[in-house]
Protein backbone atom coordinates (compact mmCIF):
# COMPACT_ATOMS: atom_id res chain seq x y z
CA UNK A 1 0.00 0.00 0.00
CA UNK A 2 1.61 3.29 -0.87
CA UNK A 3 0.13 6.52 0.61
CA UNK A 4 1.36 9.82 -0.12
CA UNK A 5 1.05 12.99 2.14
CA UNK A 6 -0.91 16.07 0.72
CA UNK A 7 -3.46 18.00 2.70
CA UNK A 8 -5.14 19.98 5.44
CA UNK A 9 -7.27 22.98 5.98
CA UNK A 10 -6.97 25.97 8.37
CA UNK A 11 -10.20 26.88 8.96
CA UNK A 12 -11.85 23.62 9.50
CA UNK A 13 -14.89 21.04 11.26
CA UNK A 14 -13.02 18.40 12.83
CA UNK A 15 -13.87 15.44 9.96
CA UNK A 16 -12.03 13.33 7.55
CA UNK A 17 -13.85 12.75 4.70
CA UNK A 18 -13.39 9.55 3.62
CA UNK A 19 -13.28 9.06 -0.75
CA UNK A 20 -12.93 4.95 -2.20
CA UNK A 21 -11.70 5.60 -5.64
CA UNK A 22 -12.05 3.34 -8.49
CA UNK A 23 -12.24 4.20 -12.44
CA UNK A 24 -13.40 7.24 -11.19
CA UNK A 25 -11.57 10.42 -13.26
CA UNK A 26 -14.86 11.27 -14.57
CA UNK A 27 -16.40 11.91 -11.70
CA UNK A 28 -13.84 12.34 -8.47
CA UNK A 29 -13.51 16.29 -9.29
CA UNK A 30 -17.02 16.69 -9.13
CA UNK A 31 -16.94 14.79 -5.56
CA UNK A 32 -13.78 16.94 -4.44
CA UNK A 33 -15.17 20.19 -5.73
CA UNK A 34 -18.83 19.51 -3.24
CA UNK A 35 -16.33 18.77 -0.10
CA UNK A 36 -14.21 21.98 -0.80
CA UNK A 37 -17.46 24.16 -1.44
CA UNK A 38 -18.87 23.32 2.37
CA UNK A 39 -19.70 26.39 4.07
CA UNK A 40 -17.70 24.58 7.38
CA UNK A 41 -14.92 22.62 5.29
CA UNK A 42 -13.75 19.25 6.70
CA UNK A 43 -10.32 19.20 7.72
CA UNK A 44 -9.24 16.63 5.35
CA UNK A 45 -10.23 14.31 2.58
CA UNK A 46 -8.52 10.69 2.13
CA UNK A 47 -9.11 9.60 -1.12
CA UNK A 48 -8.27 5.55 -1.58
CA UNK A 49 -7.51 4.28 -5.13
CA UNK A 50 -8.54 0.54 -5.11
CA UNK A 51 -5.83 -0.62 -7.39
CA UNK A 52 -7.73 0.98 -10.47
CA UNK A 53 -5.81 -0.09 -13.99
CA UNK A 54 -7.12 3.21 -15.54
CA UNK A 55 -4.25 5.61 -14.29
CA UNK A 56 -6.97 6.95 -11.99
CA UNK A 57 -3.88 6.94 -9.42
CA UNK A 58 -2.08 9.04 -11.39
CA UNK A 59 -5.14 11.33 -11.38
CA UNK A 60 -5.64 11.26 -8.02
CA UNK A 61 -1.94 12.71 -7.61
CA UNK A 62 -2.61 15.61 -9.80
CA UNK A 63 -5.85 17.06 -8.32
CA UNK A 64 -3.58 17.24 -5.00
CA UNK A 65 -1.92 20.37 -6.16
CA UNK A 66 -5.85 21.79 -6.96
CA UNK A 67 -6.64 22.12 -3.33
CA UNK A 68 -4.59 24.00 -0.68
CA UNK A 69 -1.41 22.21 1.03
CA UNK A 70 -1.91 18.84 3.07
CA UNK A 71 -5.84 19.13 2.46
CA UNK A 72 -6.03 16.04 0.33
CA UNK A 73 -4.04 12.49 1.02
CA UNK A 74 -3.39 9.63 -1.91
CA UNK A 75 -3.65 6.49 -0.75
CA UNK A 76 -2.77 3.40 -3.36
CA UNK A 77 -4.03 -0.28 -2.59
CA UNK A 78 -1.62 -2.70 -3.83
CA UNK A 79 -4.53 -5.14 -4.90
CA UNK A 80 -8.17 -4.50 -5.61
CA UNK A 81 -10.14 -4.99 -2.38
CA UNK A 82 -13.47 -3.83 -2.84
CA UNK A 83 -14.53 -0.31 -1.30
CA UNK A 84 -14.97 -1.89 2.32
CA UNK A 85 -11.24 -2.50 2.47
CA UNK A 86 -10.73 0.66 1.03
CA UNK A 87 -12.77 2.93 3.49
CA UNK A 88 -11.39 0.92 6.39
CA UNK A 89 -7.95 1.97 5.25
CA UNK A 90 -8.83 5.64 5.17
CA UNK A 91 -10.62 5.62 8.16
CA UNK A 92 -7.54 4.43 9.98
CA UNK A 93 -5.28 7.12 8.56
CA UNK A 94 -7.96 9.59 9.67
CA UNK A 95 -6.56 12.20 11.78
CA UNK A 96 -9.87 13.81 12.89
CA UNK A 97 -12.52 12.47 15.52
CA UNK A 98 -15.44 12.59 13.06
CA UNK A 99 -15.81 10.23 9.47
CA UNK A 100 -17.66 11.46 6.86
CA UNK A 101 -18.12 9.20 3.86
CA UNK A 102 -18.24 10.26 0.32
CA UNK A 103 -18.26 7.98 -3.25
CA UNK A 104 -16.56 9.25 -5.93
CA UNK A 105 -19.80 9.63 -8.32
CA UNK A 106 -21.67 11.39 -5.62
CA UNK A 107 -21.66 14.90 -4.17
CA UNK A 108 -22.95 17.04 -1.32
CA UNK A 109 -24.74 20.21 -0.57
CA UNK A 110 -22.63 22.97 0.38
CA UNK A 111 -24.21 23.01 3.99
CA UNK A 112 -23.97 19.24 4.64
CA UNK A 113 -20.77 19.72 7.31
CA UNK A 114 -22.00 22.42 8.85
CA UNK A 115 -25.40 21.07 9.57
CA UNK A 116 -24.52 17.28 10.12
CA UNK A 117 -21.27 17.76 11.83
CA UNK A 118 -22.89 20.84 14.50
CA UNK A 119 -25.91 18.94 15.07
CA UNK A 120 -23.46 15.62 16.30
CA UNK A 121 -21.47 18.29 18.09
CA UNK A 122 -24.83 19.44 20.16
CA UNK A 123 -25.62 15.28 20.27
CA UNK A 124 -21.99 14.03 21.69
CA UNK A 125 -24.34 10.61 23.08
CA UNK A 126 -24.99 10.24 18.91
CA UNK A 127 -22.70 8.15 17.18
CA UNK A 128 -23.45 7.97 13.47
CA UNK A 129 -26.18 10.37 11.25
CA UNK A 130 -26.88 9.80 7.62
CA UNK A 131 -29.78 10.10 5.41
CA UNK A 132 -31.18 8.63 2.15
CA UNK A 133 -29.20 10.39 -0.76
CA UNK A 134 -31.53 12.30 -3.27
CA UNK A 135 -31.05 11.52 -7.10
CA UNK A 136 -30.47 14.70 -9.14
CA UNK A 137 -31.64 15.38 -12.94
CA UNK A 138 -29.44 17.68 -13.15
CA UNK A 139 -25.95 18.40 -12.82
CA UNK A 140 -26.53 22.04 -12.00
CA UNK A 141 -29.27 22.44 -9.98
CA UNK A 142 -29.16 25.41 -7.76
CA UNK A 143 -28.93 24.56 -3.72
CA UNK A 144 -31.18 26.17 -1.37
CA UNK A 145 -29.88 28.05 1.93
CA UNK A 146 -31.28 26.02 4.93
CA UNK A 147 -30.67 27.06 8.36
CA UNK A 148 -30.42 24.66 11.42
CA UNK A 149 -33.91 24.66 12.55
CA UNK A 150 -34.70 23.50 9.09
CA UNK A 151 -32.23 20.43 10.10
CA UNK A 152 -34.84 17.72 11.67
CA UNK A 153 -33.11 14.87 13.00
CA UNK A 154 -34.59 11.92 14.10
CA UNK A 155 -34.13 8.35 15.93
CA UNK A 156 -33.25 5.46 13.85
CA UNK A 157 -34.09 2.34 16.39
CA UNK A 158 -32.19 -1.45 15.59
CA UNK A 159 -35.63 -2.42 14.60
CA UNK A 160 -36.25 0.38 12.57
CA UNK A 161 -33.17 -0.38 11.10
CA UNK A 162 -33.44 -3.82 10.32
CA UNK A 163 -36.88 -3.60 8.38
CA UNK A 164 -35.11 -1.09 6.02
CA UNK A 165 -31.14 0.66 5.65
CA UNK A 166 -32.24 4.70 6.51
CA UNK A 167 -28.48 5.49 5.51
CA UNK A 168 -26.98 6.07 2.26
CA UNK A 169 -23.27 5.42 2.73
CA UNK A 170 -22.06 9.13 1.18
CA UNK A 171 -24.45 10.72 3.70
CA UNK A 172 -23.27 9.31 6.67
CA UNK A 173 -20.96 10.67 9.46
CA UNK A 174 -19.73 8.56 12.54
CA UNK A 175 -17.34 8.85 15.69
CA UNK A 176 -13.94 7.37 14.15
CA UNK A 177 -13.28 5.94 17.90
CA UNK A 178 -16.50 3.10 17.19
CA UNK A 179 -15.40 -0.61 17.61
CA UNK A 180 -16.86 -1.94 14.19
CA UNK A 181 -15.58 -1.50 10.75
CA UNK A 182 -16.74 -2.32 7.20
CA UNK A 183 -16.71 -6.25 6.67
CA UNK A 184 -14.28 -6.66 3.62
CA UNK A 185 -15.67 -10.33 3.03
CA UNK A 186 -18.81 -8.43 1.57
CA UNK A 187 -18.84 -7.06 -1.74
CA UNK A 188 -22.37 -5.79 -0.77
CA UNK A 189 -24.19 -4.11 1.60
CA UNK A 190 -21.23 -4.23 3.58
CA UNK A 191 -22.23 -0.89 4.76
CA UNK A 192 -25.87 -1.71 5.71
CA UNK A 193 -24.06 -5.09 8.47
CA UNK A 194 -22.17 -1.91 10.08
CA UNK A 195 -24.90 0.08 10.81
CA UNK A 196 -26.72 -2.95 11.78
CA UNK A 197 -24.00 -3.86 14.11
CA UNK A 198 -23.78 -0.20 15.75
CA UNK A 199 -26.80 0.39 16.39
CA UNK A 200 -27.57 -4.06 17.49
CA UNK A 201 -24.90 -3.15 19.95
CA UNK A 202 -26.39 -0.32 21.46
CA UNK A 203 -25.13 2.94 19.71
CA UNK A 204 -27.26 5.36 18.60
CA UNK A 205 -28.66 6.62 15.06
CA UNK A 206 -30.58 9.48 13.75
CA UNK A 207 -31.23 10.58 10.58
CA UNK A 208 -32.38 14.04 8.94
CA UNK A 209 -34.77 14.78 6.45
CA UNK A 210 -32.90 18.00 4.98
CA UNK A 211 -31.82 16.30 1.11
CA UNK A 212 -27.96 17.54 1.70
CA UNK A 213 -26.92 14.04 -0.31
CA UNK A 214 -26.91 13.82 -4.33
CA UNK A 215 -26.63 10.80 -5.94
CA UNK A 216 -25.87 11.61 -9.83
CA UNK A 217 -27.22 8.02 -11.22
CA UNK A 218 -30.14 5.62 -10.01
CA UNK A 219 -29.80 3.85 -7.09
CA UNK A 220 -31.06 0.54 -8.69
CA UNK A 221 -30.85 -0.52 -11.73
CA UNK A 222 -27.46 1.57 -13.19
CA UNK A 223 -24.04 1.15 -13.66
CA UNK A 224 -21.88 0.09 -10.84
CA UNK A 225 -22.28 -2.09 -7.75
CA UNK A 226 -25.97 -0.82 -7.60
CA UNK A 227 -26.58 -2.31 -11.08
CA UNK A 228 -26.29 -5.78 -9.64
CA UNK A 229 -29.56 -5.89 -7.95
CA UNK A 230 -29.94 -9.25 -7.14
CA UNK A 231 -26.38 -9.43 -5.78
CA UNK A 232 -27.26 -6.41 -3.50
CA UNK A 233 -30.24 -8.83 -2.58
CA UNK A 234 -28.28 -11.58 -1.65
CA UNK A 235 -25.99 -9.60 0.59
CA UNK A 236 -28.84 -7.87 2.25
CA UNK A 237 -30.08 -11.70 3.32
CA UNK A 238 -26.48 -12.25 3.93
CA UNK A 239 -26.87 -9.19 6.65
CA UNK A 240 -29.77 -10.85 8.40
CA UNK A 241 -27.67 -14.26 8.92
CA UNK A 242 -24.78 -12.65 10.20
CA UNK A 243 -26.84 -11.34 12.96
CA UNK A 244 -28.05 -14.33 13.56
CA UNK A 245 -25.36 -15.64 14.15
CA UNK A 246 -23.80 -13.20 16.19
CA UNK A 247 -27.23 -13.79 18.31
CA UNK A 248 -28.37 -10.25 17.71
CA UNK A 249 -31.80 -11.45 16.18
CA UNK A 250 -33.49 -14.70 16.53
CA UNK A 251 -34.71 -17.28 14.01
CA UNK A 252 -38.13 -16.07 14.05
CA UNK A 253 -37.64 -12.64 13.30
CA UNK A 254 -34.40 -13.44 11.03
CA UNK A 255 -37.07 -15.25 8.44
CA UNK A 256 -39.61 -12.44 9.02
CA UNK A 257 -37.06 -9.99 7.57
CA UNK A 258 -35.70 -12.11 4.73
CA UNK A 259 -39.36 -12.99 3.42
CA UNK A 260 -40.01 -8.92 3.71
CA UNK A 261 -36.68 -7.90 2.07
CA UNK A 262 -37.17 -10.29 -0.71
CA UNK A 263 -40.97 -8.80 -0.94
CA UNK A 264 -39.07 -5.48 -1.43
CA UNK A 265 -36.94 -6.45 -3.90
CA UNK A 266 -39.18 -7.98 -6.18
CA UNK A 267 -41.59 -4.67 -6.04
CA UNK A 268 -38.26 -3.19 -6.72
CA UNK A 269 -37.58 -4.89 -10.07
CA UNK A 270 -40.92 -4.68 -11.31
CA UNK A 271 -41.03 -1.24 -10.84
CA UNK A 272 -37.81 -1.46 -13.16
CA UNK A 273 -39.45 -3.46 -15.54
CA UNK A 274 -42.74 -1.61 -15.78
CA UNK A 275 -40.97 1.71 -15.93
CA UNK A 276 -39.10 0.50 -18.83
CA UNK A 277 -41.53 -1.11 -20.90
CA UNK A 278 -43.67 2.48 -20.64
CA UNK A 279 -40.52 4.45 -21.71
Amino acid sequence: MLCEKGARSATSANVSVVIPCYRCKGTIRRALDSVFAQTLRPAEVLLVDDASPDGTLDFLQSLVTEYPEDWVRVCALEKNAGPAAARNTAWEMASQPYIAFLDSDDSWHPQKIELQYGWMLENPEVTLTGQICETLSSESMPHQVYNASQAGFYQVTFPALLKSNRFSTPSVMIKKDVAFRFSTDKRFCEDYLLWCELLGSGARGYSFELPLTFCHKPIYGHAGLSSNMWAMEKGELDVYDHLFREGRIGSVRRSLLKGWSVMRYIRRVLKIKLGSSLG
